[in-house]
């Protein structure tokens, strides 16, 4: 084969040799008063003259070029021409052999497919950052050159190499660099988050975190149960703007701070407004959205507060599903807001769903849109909140790749009967004042727990803590005053409501005094005590006694 006629078929060549006829053209018709160009081949201070690119030995050339160059010919790539670069990283080869049986290399990269494209479409190929057989990495470009109709066969293709091994290593390195800090703040993420749920004595809960696909970084969706005591409890989701290990830290922070909130007994939007000054001192630059949610179970209700996160979804036991989206405030951080609690209904048999933007936020799609999809998918999803939490997150198309991180909390309130119902029993009784209302309050306590079945030691134990409580809210306290007891299948809760909103506190009573002995009773023979001020004005005292087992 005559590689001169190949190589003056190389992309470019005939381009090259037309631009320098027309040069020559345009200098001959210049007129009798331009001034000449120096010639490039002869160098006006007598040096050697310069030889053309035509004048140059093709293979003199590619031998030295430090890229491999192979030179394949017809549909069965025999191999013309291999340079000394090429040799030297494959070994020699028989020239004339298919490229098949001569060039395994280009086969185990999946070249040789790519060598037919390039002879039927006549345009060039690239393959990017392949390693080879020798360790090193390559880019592969094959160009086609046209057979000029001397030989049969279809063509030929250039095959030109440059060695990429430099830079793929680069990008390994910085993929594993990529990989560690994910994994990194994958693995603080999952550490700051519950590592088992809290578990109401009415309440059924479960919750998932998903972490955003290998090419997003980690984000600062968290949530988070909180019982109060009671019977009350806290429910929290959030999620920290921006992503990595920075945004895992300040939702780790935040996290604390709801637990050390929460133990205050606050209202939602108090709650929220603590974490508002806090977000700010964090980081100015970083925000968050939140919902704070308190169900109590005497209440019937979920009432929350949220800082610009998505609205909370209730589903009836008839399965209609109402959207919680009032009010919302402002994200935590951004200083200046007044946030406002707002209530929704969660009664027995009602299930309610919190998350995060992950779970309903697409590209391309109204934010509303998601949300009315997860509202049908909430309306047709039966089951333990587990198997609810699952469905949605799969209803909403979430998988190993998502592009973002998804946190739901899922809550049923059972609707009990029969044997299980008989657990869960309520009493209540008003107290006028006056100084009958303690000896009528012991004896009211006293009939309720000898008809709840309790141990004889449980109810004496009762019956002195509800006098106790009592007791301090007469001497304390104004109208309207409330004494109720509550069982579970867990514990017994006593709790006494009355108008002042000034909260009692565990004391160390002096031998001449008086009084200041009953909260320290109640907190001695209680396995719980603590006390609120209600959204009406006024205070909540309770104390509870955590049953025993059978």
């Amino acid at each position: 084969m005559n590689f001169t006629r190949w190589s003056a078929r190389l992309p470019g060549t005939q381009r090259r040799a037309a631009a320098r006829t027309e040069h020559a053209v345009s200098l001959d018709r210049r007129g009798e008063g331009s001034v000449p160009a120096a010639r490039a081949e002869q160098p006006a201070d007598g040096t050697p003259p310069v030889p053309a690119v035509d004048e140059l030995p093709a293979r003199e050339v590619l031998d030295r070029v430090p890229a491999l160059v192979a030179l394949v010919h017809g549909p069965d790539h025999r191999i013309a021409y291999l340079n000394d670069a090429y040799t030297a990283a494959f070994g020699a080869r028989n020239l004339g052999k298919p490229a098949c049986e001569g060039l395994p290399e280009l086969a185990e990269l999946g070249l040789l497919p790519l060598l037919d494209q390039v002879l039927r479409s006549g345009k060039p190929r690239t393959l990017k950052s392949r390693k080879a057989v020798d360790g090193r990495s390559y880019t592969f470009t094959c160009t086609p050159v046209p057979e000029d109709g001397e030989h049969d066969g279809g063509g030929a293709v250039l095959v030109f190499a440059t060695d990429v091994t430099d830079h793929a290593e680069a990008a390994a390195r910085l993929r594993a660099s990529e990989r560690r800090q994910r994994e990194t703040a994958v693995t603080l993420q999952r550490s700051l988050l519950p590592q088992e749920l809290e578990q109401p004595d009415d309440l059924r809960i479960a919750a998932t975190y998903q972490p955003g696909g290998t090419e997003a970084a980690v984000g600062g969706d968290w949530y988070d149960v909180i019982t109060l005591g009671g019977g009350r409890t806290a429910l929290v989701i959030g999620d920290v703007m921006g992503r990595g290990v920075r945004a895992a830290a300040v939702m780790g922070q935040l996290r604390t701070a709801v637990r050390a909130y929460a133990r205050l007994d606050l209202p939602p939007h108090e709650v929220l407004q603590l974490l508002d000054g806090l977000a700010a001192e964090i980081d100015a630059n970083q925000i968050a959205t939140c919902v704070y949610a308190i169900h109590d179970p005497n209440e019937g209700r979920l009432v929350y507060a949220s800082a610009g996160h998505l609205p909370i979804l209730v589903r009836d036991e008839t399965g209609t599903v109402q959207r919680a989206d009032e009010p919302t405030g402002p994200p935590l951080g951004t200083g200046g807001w007044m946030h406002a609690s707002g209530s929704v209904p969660l009664t027995p048999g009602s299930t309610a769903v919190l998350y995060t933007d992950g779970l309903v936020e697409r590209r391309n799609e109204d934010l509303d849109e998601g949300i009315a999809a997860l509202e049908r998918a909430l309306a047709g999803a039966t089951g333990t909140p587990q198997v609810i939490c699952d469905r949605l997150v799969r209803s909403a198309g979430v998988t190993a790749d998502h592009d973002d991180d998804v946190a739901v909390l899922v809550l049923q309130h059972p609707a009990r009967t029969g044997p299980d119902g008989e657990l869960f029993r309520n009493a209540a009784l008003e107290l006028l004042g006056g100084v009958e209302a303690a000896p009528r309050a012991r004896a009211f306590a006293s009939g309720v727990l000898t008809s709840w079945r309790f141990p004889a030691d449980l109810h004496d134990l009762g019956v002195l803590a509800a006098s106790e409580l009592v007791a301090n809210s007469l001497q304390h306290g104004t109208p309207p005053m409330r004494l109720r007891l509550r069982r579970t299948d867990r514990r017994l809760i006593i709790e006494v409501t009355d108008g002042d909103d000034h909260l009692p506190r565990r004391r160390r009573a002096e031998p001449g005094d008086e009084s200041g002995r009953g909260i320290a009773i109640v907190a001695t023979i209680a396995s719980n005590w603590g006390s609120r001020r209600t959204p009406g004005g006024g205070k909540a005292v309770w104390c509870e006694f955590v049953l025993p087992r059978g």
